[in-house]
């Protein structure tokens, strides 16, 4: 990305400059690689782990690997590039190191011959991929003014659509093409062996692309631009916080006890140790003294903007009916519309890449979902834009129920599409102006949280639920899915709109 004067040196005095539309092309292209290979796990990773002998219940524990590496490394690494400033700049060098770690798990992953093996890897991928999507969030905060924000998340939505549609199609793709689209028990098919080893290359070289055809801005420049409000530091009593720290300790050893001693499913370890660690977080932060990661990102947490706070919310509801999805899309549809649970049937196989064109689907509507959004934000603002969109999503996840010609899924796909497209730029648009450049790292790394730990959530109770009202039948996951992002749409109305100017400017890129 070439720069002009004013970007050089000369525009601090009158505000970050605005950048062209190929310019903004070129700065959110990479995320068309990283959500290839996002893509390809979601739609997937399910797939591989249930030939290589994964049962239902056991799938969204197996699958807790993708939330939490992001919870771990996301806020890790945004504070690190916070801080970060090299001859490549600060964000890109996380985003050469993530591609290319990614790229190797890409390689590795449908090669795997035991569950275990495909459990570590889905670790490594996931660390991997959050190692460059963080970066990448935090990347348009830098680069863009407030005004144009929301046009960089758009376009990084339109990249995530045109990358997971043709990701989502592979398999589907190469077996009209004579691929062998079926496997003896244990191996995966060579069609999705080879969409694994096409997303590996595509990941590398997108996120190659965006590296050497942008520059950024040093740490003073971003600071002098800085059009954030200052934050509030929140009064600190290190005696309140401990005693919060052991009420969350003490919630969670008792639900720890009551697992094991009540012989209930142990997927609810994750709940109970999610309520664990937090205690121990707070605990550490209460009795340490002095600076590091550790204790910034604490606090960060703590100081976050009230904006953030009541996002949480919205994210948690939309975020864990996302997940249901990609765990459960598969075996819903190859066992409600397929008719067939045994992986090595023509029936399954042939559900099982039709969900890949249903991912494809939905990820083909949040590209133009994409275009449509700045005009819906002019229309009717960001929070019942937000509203609508989710809506559309909770009723194309509780069709899945009522429909059972799975052509007509397709139109299921719609309004997940759009929710979608919603979910990955909205509520980053509703914080835009509430986030300092100095901090624009670690707080899109915190604002994470609240992407995984629904998930996380989802993963521990998603199961137990299943299989206690609904039989394990996993096209209830749906269900709930559904359900949960209509509640994400009605907690949008509680968020604080941005300032006037910033919310035209986002109506108006």
């Amino acid at each position: 990305m070439k720069q002009s004067a004013a970007q050089q040196g000369g525009g601090i005095a009158h505000g970050k400059p605005q950048l062209s539309f190929w310019q903004i092309w070129n700065m959110c292209f990479g995320f068309l690689g990283i959500q290839f290979g996002f893509a390809l796990q979601n739609a997937n990773v399910s797939r591989i782990f249930q030939t290589l002998g994964a049962d239902m219940d056991t799938l969204p524990g197996l699958w807790i690997a993708a939330p939490l590496t992001g919870l771990i490394v996301q806020p890790i690494v945004g504070y690190l590039s916070d801080r970060t400033w090299t001859g490549l700049g600060r964000r890109r060098p996380y985003f050469m190191v993530g591609a290319v770690l990614a790229s190797i798990a890409l390689l590795l992953f449908p090669n795997v011959s035991a569950l275990w093996m495909a459990a570590g890897l889905l670790w490594m991928l996931d660390a991997s991929i959050n190692i460059s999507m963080e970066p990448f969030r935090a990347f348009v905060g830098d680069q863009l003014p407030v005004r144009q924000r929301a046009s960089g998340y758009a376009m990084q939505s339109f990249f995530i659509g045109v990358g997971a549609v043709v990701a989502s199609l592979l398999p589907w793709l190469l077996a009209k093409y004579g691929v062998s689209n079926t496997a003896g028990p244990g191996e995966v098919p060579d069609t999705v062996r080879y969409a694994f080893y096409a997303g590996g290359a595509v990941l590398l070289l997108a996120i190659a692309w965006t590296v050497l055809r942008t520059r950024e801005y040093p740490p003073e420049k971003l600071h002098a631009w800085d059009e954030a409000p200052p934050l509030a530091r929140r009064p600190r009593d290190a005696a309140r916080v401990r005693r919060n720290a052991l009420a969350w300790l003490l919630a969670g050893s008792i639900g720890v006890i009551a697992v094991a001693l009540g012989g209930w499913d142990r997927q609810l370890y994750i709940f109970a140790g999610l309520l664990t660690a937090y205690g121990v977080a707070l605990l550490l932060r209460s009795l340490r003294q002095g600076e590091g990661a550790f204790s910034h990102i604490m606090d960060d947490l703590y100081d976050m903007p009230p904006t953030m706070r009541q996002l949480a919310v919205v994210q948690f509801f939309s975020w864990f009916a996302l997940f249901a999805m990609w765990i459960y899309t598969t075996g819903a549809v190859t066992s409600v519309h397929y008719g067939s649970a045994d992986t090595t049937t023509a029936a399954y196989n042939e559900g099982a890449n039709w969900v890949g064109v249903l991912f494809a689907a939905y990820n083909g509507f949040a590209a133009l979902a994409a275009v449509l959004i700045p005009w819906m934000v002019k229309r009717w603002g960001l929070r019942i834009s937000h509203l609508i969109n989710a809506t559309l999503g909770g009723l194309g996840l509780l069709s899945f129920a009522v429909i059972r010609d799975p052509q007509w899924l397709l139109l299921s796909m719609v309004g997940v599409g759009f929710a979608w497209a919603s979910i990955l730029s909205l509520p980053y648009a509703l914080l835009s102006d509430s986030v300092p450049a100095q901090k624009m790292g670690v707080y899109m790394g915190i604002f994470n949280f609240f992407i995984v730990i629904p998930q996380l959530v989802a993963a521990s109770l998603l199961g137990v639920l299943l299989k206690v009202f609904f039989g394990s039948q996993p096209i209830y996951a749906l269900v709930i899915g559904g359900i949960s992002l209509l509640v994400a749409g009605l907690c949008v109305l509680r968020v604080r709109e941005p300032a006037p100017h910033a919310a035209v400017a986002a109506a108006n890129p």
